[in-house]
């Protein structure tokens, strides 16, 4: 890891807490909100990469872990850590991974907008949306002690507004990607 990297990943943490700050949505069926901070793991993987996506959520963990309150909702702590959210939080840093990870395979330079839009979009919804709702959600049933199949029903809520995420940073991405040509190669 270069300095770059260690730079851009602390840029994208506290891109990451930014979004924290726009308050959460609480549902009264499933103990888990909805938040803007998860679009930061289709911003960081598809924009930085994803071994530097990755550490920014790994660094947004060490932040929450010693207690500074940049989770949504002004949340921290080890609590935190250990509630109905965490399986999620997990979920953030392997699907920045995996975002990032197909990004980098799917997008190039060369190709047309609709098509880099299309890949940057795909690697949001497999990796922000699919890795993180498939750890997220077995730990929200274990932790609440609901069944996986009343979680799995009150997360389907969540879909419309993750799929406006993963549109969102899909635009974001090829507008950085075409309109900031000295960020490094995403890592």
């Amino acid at each position: 890891m270069t300095t770059k990297d260690l730079v851009l990943s602390a840029l994208f943490t506290a891109i990451i807490v930014v979004l924290g700050l726009i308050p959460p949505v609480t549902l009264g069926f499933i103990p888990v909100p909805i938040t803007a901070q998860s679009m930061g793991v289709m911003l960081a993987g598809c924009i930085i990469g994803a071994r530097r996506g990755a550490l920014a959520y790994v660094l947004l963990v060490v932040l929450v872990a010693i207690g500074l309150p940049v989770m949504s909702g002004g949340r921290g702590g080890l609590g935190v850590l250990m509630g109905p959210t965490a399986g999620y939080i997990l979920g953030w840093i392997i699907g920045t991974f995996v975002t990032g990870l197909i990004a980098e395979r799917l997008v190039r330079e060369n190709q047309s907008a609709a098509r880099q839009v299309a890949g940057f979009l795909a690697a949001s919804l497999i990796g922000g949306v699919v890795v993180v709702y498939a750890i997220g959600i077995p730990w929200v049933s274990f932790a609440a002690g609901t069944p996986l199949d009343k979680v799995l029903l009150g997360s389907l809520a969540f879909i419309p507004g993750d799929i406006l995420k993963a549109a969102i940073a899909s635009l974001a991405a090829r507008a950085v990607m075409v309109g900031y040509p000295l960020l490094p190669q995403r890592a």
